[in-house]
């Protein structure tokens, strides 16, 4: 098994391609040790001291660390735990996979809101995937956009201008009723 890497936008998050699937759709996000209690691919990953995140894609995981940690001096350990996950042949999620997405909106915005989940479907979630991350809808109000970063997203140097100067820009040029984005918390 070859796994590839790959850096992001945010220097705390390492992208890991492990050439096969890792969900079958949606993503998953791990901020501790405890939250992965349903992932074994995740458990074995937070077992390696510094980690402090870890995220799941379709194909792809994404670890972040703690800053005080070198990727030097983790990264052969995180690529160890990985390849014995896959090749232990348990599953990446037990149960029922975590899958998450946008929120549901009801009320008299929502032919709004499903235009902007549309826009972030097709234009956004894609190139945000390509960092080693995600954006979700988590809702809408008065023309403000809320929307919860993931991954590499989370914590990123880059990610208010993300927020600010591309997605924002992207939503007020489509749709007129956007005034603002914002990101929230977990």
């Amino acid at each position: 098994m070859f796994i590839q890497t790959e850096s992001t936008p945010n220097p705390a998050t390492l992208k890991f391609l492990p050439g096969q699937a890792v969900l079958d759709a949606g993503t998953a996000d791990f901020l501790s040790a405890e939250a992965a209690e349903a992932s074994p691919l995740a458990q074995r990953i937070f077992a390696v001291q510094g980690v402090t995140g870890v995220f799941f894609g379709t194909d792809f995981v994404t670890v972040t660390k703690d800053e005080a940690v070198a990727w030097e001096h983790i990264k052969p350990a995180i690529l160890g735990a990985i390849m014995e996950h896959y090749q232990s042949g348990l599953p990446v999620m037990q149960g029922e996979a975590q899958a998450t997405g946008h929120a549901d909106h009801e009320g008299p915005d929502a032919e709004i809101v499903k235009q902007i989940k549309e826009l972030l479907d097709t234009r956004v979630r894609p190139a945000v995937a390509q960092d080693g991350g995600d954006i979700t809808f988590h809702g809408f109000d008065r023309g403000i956009v809320y929307l919860h970063m993931q991954g590499a997203c989370a914590g990123c140097p880059s990610s208010t201008l993300t927020l600010k100067m591309g997605i924002e820009n992207l939503l007020r040029h489509y749709i007129p009723e956007v005034i603002e984005v914002r990101p929230v918390a977990a």
